[in-house]
């Protein structure tokens, strides 16, 4: 039963990306963004990754595709004719992965077996802790702690230098 939810989702998913490069209107291949975000998210759900799922949802869906709405609607693009091969790069681009999810569906049961502990090599295992989110924070808080505060550091320099440099821009245009 998890290969035919796996088969579904990977199909979708394919389909849809093919959808986001090939649609010539952008306002509809962003809403084909939407539904390969929503269907990848249903693939985390079958890995018991739910934190994760919602995660996708609401930083993917929820932000990355508002803001390229955004930018759409500000930028004024209408639908562009200039692209007559987009259904080629699409298919080129989607097919193999198409391929990949018929050849995974069909012969691989080894990563799918239980009996397999070769896959649950990592630090924190999360069924010891209980739940995913939980094992989530663990690792980011204890293994992960100097690179995730490295992360967050090297964000809020570009934050105030994105800030700097618009203040500049507008100081300059009062003038």
């Amino acid at each position: 039963m998890s290969q035919l939810f796996f088969g579904y989702f990977a199909g979708m998913i394919a389909m849809t990306a093919m959808l986001v490069v090939a649609l010539r209107n952008p306002v509809y291949s962003a809403l084909s963004l939407l539904v390969m975000f929503f269907h990848v998210a249903g693939l985390f759900i079958t890995l018991h990754a739910e934190f994760l799922a919602a995660v996708q949802i609401i930083v993917y869906a929820g932000a990355i595709l508002v803001l390229y709405l955004f930018v759409v609607m500000l930028l004024n693009v209408k639908q562009d004719d200039r692209y007559h091969g987009q259904w080629r790069i699409a298919g080129f681009v989607c097919v193999p992965l198409l391929i990949e999810s018929i050849v995974l569906l069909s012969g691989g049961t080894e990563a799918a077996d239980p009996g397999n502990r070769s896959l649950q090599s990592g630090p924190l295992d999360a069924t010891a802790v209980g739940d995913n989110t939980l094992a989530i924070g663990k690792i980011l808080f204890s293994t992960y702690l100097f690179p995730f505060e490295v992360a967050s550091l090297v964000l809020l320099v570009a934050m105030i230098g994105a800030i700097v440099l618009a203040k500049r821009d507008i100081g300059e245009n009062d003038t």
